[in-house]
């Protein structure tokens, strides 16, 4: 626990609290894109702790939540096919489609696994060649290269009963998605440091000028987020808007340039729908035509599936900064973690889920 006990020492973040207070001197509005940024926020009070003028938004950085109904739909109907094995990771099996979920499909005798890892579903698929294996391939950069890996690796071995429904989502343009609308709040982010891992910090360099927007790459310990802050907002109070990275234990600027070159060979960039938030172009990722063979959306023809979003939920709102989870009027009683209403009640890195988790269930502290 070394090198985690030091980016939680309480010390060190009352030292870097007492250099925010000293260094803030107007209103700022700082968006976390990370759910586990998120969670680490609220569940070691980091909000409650900062001075007033300081004001913290969650963004759309929760994979789950903002995986469109459409492909939950999707996946409920190939799922509920009687020779498929559907394989997903865990959270995924909670979000609500239209009329039900995954487990609501295992429980009506259906085939749908937890897998830890997308090669599980690989070997599944290589030890069941009388089943069709469909894995849900969902989350940003950091998840994408393992998925990537698993086409690559089922198509080396002609493990044509292998495919996956993908839903890959890109940061950067959801980020300038954000920063375009004319309804937007944030004036500096704290980047998702494990994207950055995978894919380095040098595709928000042109983002931080064009929008006059510090950006910091930043880890998931308290410690990790009371720095990026600090760092923000030296910025902003000197009006500053540079890249600066302070996950500097696990990024780099270029970051890991094998699983960018296989992410590349295996997927293509395309537009992408959010759910709750709408289509932002180039901001995807799918299957290049030349391993068309391993799409599951292609080979079990569910394209064309109509969806009913709860009107209830207000997540999409929560995903772009513009109002907290106890802003919704379904919080923490027609949407609770058991009955959730939508993703980000769900996922282990929902906004919702963290405040409800966490007890946060009177207004924000602002």
């Amino acid at each position: 626990m070394k090198y985690l006990d030091e980016f939680r020492n309480p010390e060190v973040a009352h030292q870097i609290l007492e250099q925010i207070r000293k260094t803030v001197t107007r209103p700022w509005v700082i968006m976390e894109i990370c759910g586990g940024q998120t969670h680490s926020i609220i569940r070691n009070g980091i909000d409650q702790l900062l001075p007033p003028e300081i004001t913290l938004v969650h963004g759309p950085g929760c994979p789950v939540c903002v995986t469109p109904l459409e492909i939950i739909d999707q996946a409920i109907a190939i799922a509920s096919q009687p020779n498929v094995i559907f394989t997903s990771f865990g959270d995924m099996l909670r979000v609500p489609g239209s009329y039900k979920d995954l487990l609501k499909v295992k429980s009506e005798g259906f085939d749908v696994r937890t897998v830890y890892s997308p090669l599980e579903a690989v070997d599944l698929a290589r030890n069941n060649p009388d089943k069709e294996v469909v894995f849900l391939a969902v989350g940003f950069e950091t998840t994408a290269p393992g998925n990537a890996m698993a086409i690559h690796q089922a198509a080396k071995e002609n493990l044509t009963n292998f495919s996956e429904l993908v839903s890959h989502v890109l940061v950067p343009p959801a980020m300038e998605a954000l920063l375009s609308s004319p309804e937007n709040r944030v004036q500096g982010y704290l980047a998702a440091g494990h994207v950055c891992a995978v894919m380095g910090w040098w595709e928000y360099e042109p983002i931080a000028e064009k929008y006059k927007v510090p950006i910091v790459p930043t880890g998931f310990e308290p410690v990790d987020i009371l720095e990026g802050l600090l760092i923000i907002i030296q910025q902003l109070e000197a009006g500053k808007h540079e890249v600066v990275n302070q996950y500097l234990r696990a990024v780099t600027r270029e970051g890991n340039q094998p699983a960018q070159n296989l992410i590349s060979e295996i997927f293509e960039i395309t537009d992408r729908k959010w759910r709750g938030i709408g289509t932002i172009p180039a901001s995807g990722l799918q299957i290049r035509p030349k391993y068309a063979a391993f799409d599951a959306s292609l080979k079990f023809s569910v394209g064309d599936i109509q969806t009913n979003e709860s009107p209830d939920c207000i997540s999409g709102i929560i995903l772009q900064g513009l109002k907290k989870p106890t802003e919704c009027a379904a919080f923490g009683t027609t949407c609770t973690p058991a009955h959730p209403l939508g993703a980000t009640m769900v996922s282990s890195e929902g906004a919702c889920a963290a405040y409800h988790q966490y007890q946060r269930l009177r207004m924000p502290v602002s």
